[in-house]
C-alpha cells in the first residue's frame, strides 16, 4: 500500500488537522518568564552557540536534552544585535549564528500562515509576526525570517520557504504571500 502523507520528518506522517489543533493550543497556553521586568547586571559572555540551523552547543559540544534548550530559549532575548540569557539575578551573552529559532514546519487555516519552530513553538504570521526576507550581497541568497516573539526571529527552513514560495502571488507589483489579512513580500526588497 502506498503511503501518501507528506514526509515532514517525523515518520508517522505529517497530519494537517492535528498541526492545526497543535498550534492552536500552544500559542494561546504558551506562558513564558517575565523578562521585560527584569533588568539583571550584565556577568559577562559564556560559551553557548546557537548555529544557523537553530542547534544549541555549549562549549562546542552540541547540548541535545531537548528540555534545556527550550529552557534556556524562553530566557533569551535580543538587545540590537546581541543575545543574552536573562534571569532575575544575572544576563550572560551568547553567540547566535544567524537567528535563534528555525521555522521547520508551515501550515495553513482559515487565511493564515502557521509555523512551527525546531522548540515547538508555534505562530501565527500577523502584523506582530511578520516574514521578512534579506538578501546576502555576495551570494544573492535569500535568508527569510518570521518574527517569533520580542526581537527573535525563526529562520525559515529551505523547504518550508520552498511551500511559502509554492504558495507566492504578485500584489503591487511584489511576490509574497497573504495571512491574516496582510501581505508579506518575499523578493528581499525594502517596502
Amino acid at each position: 500500500m502506498e503511503n501518501t502523507d507528506t514526509y515532514t520528518g517525523n515518520s508517522e506522517g505529517f497530519r494537517p488537522d492535528h498541526f492545526i489543533s497543535e498550534a492552536m493550543k500552544a500559542i494561546s497556553k504558551k506562558k513564558l518568564p517575565p523578562l521585560h521586568l527584569w533588568h539583571p547586571d550584565f556577568c559577562g559572555n559564556i560559551d553557548i552557540r546557537i548555529d544557523r540551523a537553530g542547534n544549541w552547543y555549549y562549549m562546542g559540544t552540541l547540548i541535545n536534552r531537548e528540555r534545556m534548550v527550550k529552557l534556556f530559549s524562553t530566557i533569551l532575548r535580543r538587545e540590537g544585535d546581541d543575545y543574552f540569557l536573562v534571569t532575575p539575578v544575572e544576563k550572560v551573552g551568547i553567540k547566535v549564528d544567524d537567528a535563534p529559532f528555525t521555522a521547520v514546519e508551515m501550515e495553513t487555516d482559515q487565511g493564515s500562515i502557521i509555523f512551527r519552530t525546531n522548540l515547538d513553538d508555534y505562530v501565527k504570521v500577523d502584523d506582530r509576526h511578520p516574514i521578512s526576507v534579506s538578501i546576502n550581497e555576495k551570494t544573492g541568497e535569500p535568508s527569510p525570517y518570521v518574527l517569533i516573539r520580542d526581537n527573535l526571529d525563526a529562520l525559515i527552513s529551505r523547504s518550508v520557504y520552498y511551500q511559502l514560495a509554492e504558495m507566492a502571488v504578485e500584489h503591487d507589483g511584489r511576490l509574497g504571500v497573504w495571512s491574516s489579512g496582510s501581505f508579506y513580500p518575499l523578493d528581499g526588497q525594502i517596502l
